[in-house]
């Protein structure tokens, strides 16, 4: 049986239900001629009210959040496991991927050079969303007679709600949420980053001519291996890898992108006038300014994962005594990813001018393309970034799935290394497959957490919205 065969067998078999449910997720209505997710709007709903709602708390407490991810506030003796920046770099690793180099590329081909504006502008807002979150999953986290820590969603919807009088409620939603991680943590979050990154690594070996080339079973295999060193060793391995693996990546892709930028200087002027006559006038060129802000908007939502919920989960063993600091740190997470650096994939791709000429080219080769009219060795270091960020997405979803995973079946050797076990295997599968069913099912998974975890939200925002109110009052 050849490998063909058999991806074509599991696409067969999980085809209707992956269609049905990646339909039911991203199912859209018709605004100006665009097609606009639900899912979409439902984010993004929630990140403007919660920003209304708390006067603009990512304004206020920026510079609070850049005191308590410098150590500021970190505490030796605080209960948790692991410091304050490497919950951050945990939580940045999981978000800081592909979307960033390929996403944005998709958004700019389009929403045409506007949809920058429109990712910035969203991810703003995304700033509050996020803070709501992750204090809400560090107040509501369990702190294990072995000194492990489980929080996020699932805490806040099970033990939050619990006390507001809704505790079937908040257990439903709960297992749901925890369901729908699971299901993302195999797909998107495993399966789709190891093939994406091994096929990378192919072409920049070769291509069909790569010794590569139909070893995808080997390139899972390496991948696997690196991540289980890391995953078998709990969060604190994760941490005191990401501390040193994000900071990295990220200044290596930002590097390059400031070269590109610098090498084509004189043209920076035209750019900036082309980004915003897109976003805000009706003569933009592509898709006008409508498609231009559901481009950049969509981009966003799904690139710093503000309201999945996923993030709390990363924030939750943070040593600390209080619940808001680590919120406040939170909020530099969509402004690094998405701000930071989307913006500096998106100005790379203006600014060459690649985007006119894509010719059907999309995704991680139209950034490719971009760096590689300046740089003709670019591919390489590109498919080094993109197996940092893979590798560095694999950890960090592996810790999501597995804290849900222990939600369900209970904490235990067996259950933690079962998980682990079934994990790593699908990072073998990602490489040797090409599962389109499956990464659609696991991307429909990972966007319907974000419909508990928000309900959950609006639930307990006043509760959070008290707790600032006595934190405001100490501080003056």
């Amino acid at each position: 049986m050849t490998e063909q065969s058999i991806d074509a067998k599991i696409d067969l078999i999980l085809g209707p239900v992956s269609d049905l449910i990646t339909n039911f997720v991203f199912s859209s209505f018709n605004f100006f001629g665009e097609n606009v997710p639900f899912i979409v709007c439902w984010l993004l709903f929630a990140s403007l009210f919660f920003t209304i709602y708390f006067k603009f708390l990512n304004i206020r407490y920026f510079k609070r959040a850049i005191s308590v991810a410098i150590g500021k506030y970190d505490n030796e003796s605080h209960p948790g496991e692991i410091t304050h920046f490497q919950s951050f770099t945990a939580a940045m690793s999981g978000t800081i991927g592909l979307g960033n180099i390929a996403g944005v590329a998709v958004a700019i081909s389009i929403g045409g050079p506007g949809a920058m504006i429109w990712m910035i502008i969203t991810a703003f807002f995304g700033m509050t969303l996020k803070f709501v979150e992750v204090s809400l999953g560090h107040k509501y986290r369990v702190i294990h007679s072995d000194g492990t820590v489980s929080g996020g969603a699932i805490r806040y919807l099970s033990d939050g709600l619990g006390n507001c009088g809704l505790p079937k409620l908040g257990k439903f939603l709960a297992i749901f949420f925890a369901i729908c991680c699971i299901g993302g943590s195999f797909g998107g979050g495993n399966m789709f980053q190891a093939n994406q990154a091994f096929q990378q690594i192919v072409e920049a070996s070769g291509g069909l001519n790569s010794p590569l080339y139909n070893k995808g079973w080997l390139g899972g295999s390496v991948f696997a291996v690196i991540v289980g060193l890391i995953i078998f060793g709990g969060i604190k391995s994760i941490g005191k890898v990401t501390e040193k693996l994000v900071p990295l990546m990220a200044l290596v892709y930002v590097s390059s992108c400031i070269l590109i930028i610098g090498n084509n200087f004189s043209s920076l002027p035209e750019t900036f006038k082309l980004i915003f006559v897109g976003a805000f006038s009706l003569e933009a060129t592509t898709g006008g300014v409508i498609g231009s802000m559901i481009a950049g908007i969509k981009r966003a939502v799904f690139s710093n994962e503000s309201g999945i919920g996923s993030a709390p989960i990363a924030y939750a063993p943070a040593k600390s005594d209080n619940h808001l600091n680590t919120g406040f740190m939170s909020l530099l997470s969509p402004f690094i990813d998405t701000i930071l650096v989307c913006s500096m994939t998106a100005l790379v791709i203006i600014i060459t001018g690649v985007y006119n000429n894509a010719d059907g080219i999309q995704g991680v080769e139209l950034t490719s393309q971009a760096f590689e009219s300046v740089f003709s060795w670019f591919p390489i270091l590109l498919a080094v970034a993109i197996t940092l960020f893979a590798i560095s997405t694999l950890i960090t979803w592996s810790y999501y799935g597995l804290r849900c995973w222990t939600y369900l079946f209970g904490i235990s050797k067996i259950s933690d290394y079962s998980f682990k076990l079934i994990f790593l295997s699908f990072t073998i599968i990602g490489t040797s497959m090409n599962l389109g069913s499956v990464i659609n099912f696991s991307d429909s998974m990972i966007f319907a957490m974000s419909v508990p975890n928000i309900i959950g939200l609006y639930f307990l925002s006043s509760e959070l919205k008290k707790d600032l109110k006595i934190f405001g009052e100490q501080s003056d």
